[in-house]
């Protein structure tokens, strides 16, 4: 039978041992699944997690299973918690596809954009027969690092994290087994809200892109958002934000900007961008990476950018910033980020209207089972 306290997290990297850890510390009874087997002994052996914070007093964080088997990680848990890079989110999907049962639910932390879109079409690629909810958040709602193999810290615990399900129709449902654990959690209306409202695509590329020499000139040895963001630069992320605004208002969504996502999920207001960033306490002590070979790069340019600015072109919208930024990323790192990130092609989006997307992820009165194989079929509305 399945367990509302027992909860699985998929990655154990800077955010998985921080969410892992923390959720052992508030009563889940946790597994920890993460591929190589060699990156977690030490943890299996510790049988835990340290969790340190700047904020409050945490300590250690029993962990119940410590595990590099995909079966064993997914068969019993109510609640699994993917933390991994997004560019991981299709091998995952594949990976549990045999094993979910019904009335599991998958909460990607967090889906970047069209994340809960590509996991269910994985899944029914897959003929996975289980009636499982797909969900995802905005973005991850801990500012955390790993300092060491079984040691994590959290700078920051977000105040306000919006929530979506593939369909939307089950967002209350997930919302409300969550609940005891991340009060933080709301109503992110649909995916498209989640995935667009994706700050980190505006964030994370282009200080990183325009900060690359320093980065590589002194290992990342400077405040990623402190130092990193000149009042230009902050120009440049407010440029390619109200590209993504336009984006949202192509679909007929409104999205909030970069400033109002400040205030929502970190209380922090400004006169411009720059100020915002430069009020935001949590983001004091971060550091830079140490190399552009990082997921900053390599997870948000192709699955954050690349499927905003697909988008954008399906709906006629001028994307040059993102763009520019997408091809700068593609030279740096000698990768076609457009062939590997995910496109509205490959999903599989190309050709539907604004208003057929808006009833494919709110979700309509006929909504065939996905062992049909089918993924589409779930958000027909009727």
């Amino acid at each position: 039978m399945l367990r509302e306290n027992k909860i699985t997290v998929i990655g154990a990297g800077n955010g998985g041992k921080a969410m892992a850890a923390h959720l052992a510390i508030m009563g889940a009874e946790v597994t920890l699944y993460n591929r190589t087997w060699e990156n977690i002994v030490a943890l299996s052996e510790r049988g835990g997690i340290s969790l340190r914070s700047e904020e409050h007093s945490y300590n250690f964080g029993k962990i119940e299973l410590v595990t590099s088997n995909i079966q064993k990680a997914v068969e019993a848990s109510r609640i699994i918690m993917v933390v991994i890079p997004a560019f991981g989110h299709a091998e995952i999907a594949k990976k549990v596809s045999p094993f979910l049962r019904d009335g599991q639910i998958i909460v990607l932390n967090p889906g970047r954009t069209f994340g809960a879109i590509e996991f269910r079409k994985v899944l029914s690629e897959n003929h996975c027969a289980a009636e499982v909810i797909i969900a995802e958040t905005q973005t991850f709602i801990y500012a955390s690092r790993s300092e060491g193999p079984a040691q994590a810290l959290i700078y920051r615990i977000k105040d306000a994290v919006p929530l979506a399900t593939f369909p939307a129709i089950h967002i209350h449902e997930v919302l409300d087994v969550l609940d005891p654990y991340y009060p933080q959690f709301i109503d992110g209306k649909n995916v498209l809200h989640t995935g667009l409202n994706n700050i980190g695509a505006i964030f994370h590329p282009t200080i990183t892109l325009h900060n690359s020499g320093w980065i590589e000139a002194t290992g990342g040895e400077f405040q990623f958002y402190i130092d990193g963001v000149t009042p230009s630069i902050a120009k440049v992320m407010e440029a390619i934000d109200r590209e993504r605004v336009r984006i949202g208002a192509a679909l007929g969504i409104k999205l909030m900007s970069a400033c109002d996502w400040l205030k929502m999920a970190y209380d922090t207001e400004g006169d411009d961008l720059y100020d915002a960033i430069r009020s935001q306490t949590g983001y004091r002590g971060i550091k830079a990476p140490s190399t552009v070979n990082h997921r900053y790069i390599n997870e948000d340019v192709p699955m954050s950018l690349v499927p905003m600015a697909s988008l954008g072109r399906r709906f006629k919208i001028k994307v040059r910033g993102m763009e520019s930024l997408i091809r700068l990323a593609s030279i740096i790192r000698k990768k076609d980020y457009w062939e590997i990130g995910r496109t509205v092609e490959k999903l599989d989006l190309a050709h539907q209207s604004p208003e057929q997307l808006l009833a494919m992820v709110t979700g309509g009165t006929n909504r065939e089972h996905i062992r049909d194989n089918r993924i589409w079929s779930y958000t027909t509305a009727g």
